[in-house]
C-alpha cells in the first residue's frame, strides 16, 4: 500500500463511465420495467453507490475512504442499444478517488447484467474507463474522449 500520510489533503474528484450492450428486446424489457428482478436502473444505481463506497474492501491495497461521496447515474442508451453508467466520486483527502468511480461504474453495470441475464446472456460490458480526475499532486487530467 502506498504511504499517503505525508501528502497534503486536497479536494479530489474522479469521473468514470461505462456501458453495457444488450439485445433491443432486452432493453425494451428494462425500459418497460419487465426485468425479472425489478427496477433495473434504480437497483443498478444503488449497487454502484454501494460498490464505490466499498472499494477499499474489494481491491487489495486500495485505501479505504469512508468520507468519499459517490454519485451514480444509470440511463438507457437506445443507440447502443443498452445502458450507460457514469459515476462521480469526491473526497477531501490524501489519495485520489479514481478507483471508487471505476468500481461504482463496474458494479452498476454488473448489476444490470445480473438483473436481466435471464433474458439475455450475450450482454457485453464495455468501455469502463476514467474520463476525468482532479486534485492531488498531478492536478487535473481528462481523457481525450471526455
Amino acid at each position: 500500500m502506498i504511504d499517503v500520510s505525508e501528502k497534503e489533503a486536497t479536494h479530489r474528484r474522479a469521473i468514470a463511465t461505462g456501458r453495457i450492450r444488450m439485445a433491443p428486446e432486452t432493453l425494451r424489457a428494462v425500459v418497460e420495467g419487465r426485468g425479472p428482478k425489478g427496477d433495473v436502473l434504480q437497483v443498478a444505481r444503488l449497487a454502484g453507490i454501494m460498490g464505490g463506497k466499498r472499494t477499499g474492501d474489494l481491491i487489495p491495497l486500495c485505501h479505504v475512504l469512508p468520507d468519499a461521496s459517490v454519485e451514480v447515474d444509470v440511463r438507457v442508451d437506445e443507440s447502443l442499444p443498452g445502458v450507460a453508467a457514469r459515476a462521480e466520486a469526491k473526497v477531501h483527502g490524501r489519495t485520489g478517488v479514481e478507483m471508487e468511480a471505476l468500481t461504482a461504474v463496474s458494479v452498476a453495470l454488473l448489476t444490470v447484467y445480473d438483473m436481466v441475464k435471464g433474458l439475455d446472456r450475450g450482454m457485453v460490458v464495455e468501455e469502463v474507463r476514467l474520463t476525468r480526475k482532479e486534485g492531488g499532486r498531478s492536478g487535473m487530467w481528462e481523457s481525450e474522449e471526455a
